[in-house]
């Protein structure tokens, strides 16, 4: 049975796809409930920041920092970079990762700095990327900043 925090990170991913963007989705959980859920924009936006995670964040709107550190982000795909570090800078104790098979973020880094990862390797999630990626490399080059 599937995490009902990963169901509802796929259903943003699958959002984003909807609306022609890249299905990649997040939510972000503090004391078992929702508070802030997203999905990457950066296609709808024009925008080079609005990665999933990056997304949820905003969406949470603006939090005290120790509400952050009871939380636990949920992606569906390994974060990025840029995703990882905002986890890192508002102490985000935990993170559930979809899948890290079509993309890895810097795992082993934020695993360092004291994060606990959760790789969970859903099928509905590879599938997601893979046949997005597929289907539009150079967009996903461009998402990953190759």
């Amino acid at each position: 049975m599937r995490d009902p925090f990963l169901t509802a990170a796929i259903e943003e991913a699958r959002k984003g796809l909807a609306a022609g963007g890249i299905p990649i989705g997040s939510v972000l959980v503090r004391n078992g409930e929702i508070i802030g859920r997203g999905h990457n924009q950066r296609v709808q936006h024009g925008s080079v920041i609005h990665h999933a995670e990056m997304n949820c964040l905003e969406n949470a709107g603006r939090l005290p920092g120790r509400a952050y550190r009871e939380c636990v982000l949920y992606s569906t795909l390994s974060p990025c970079s840029m995703c990882s570090g905002a986890a890192l800078l508002y102490g985000i104790p935990k993170i559930v990762i979809g899948e890290n098979l079509t993309f890895q973020g810097p795992e082993d880094y934020v695993r360092s700095q004291g994060v606990k990862l959760e790789i969970v390797n859903d099928e509905e999630c590879i599938a997601l990327m893979r046949d997005f990626i597929a289907a539009h490399p150079q967009l996903w080059n461009e998402d990953i900043g190759v």
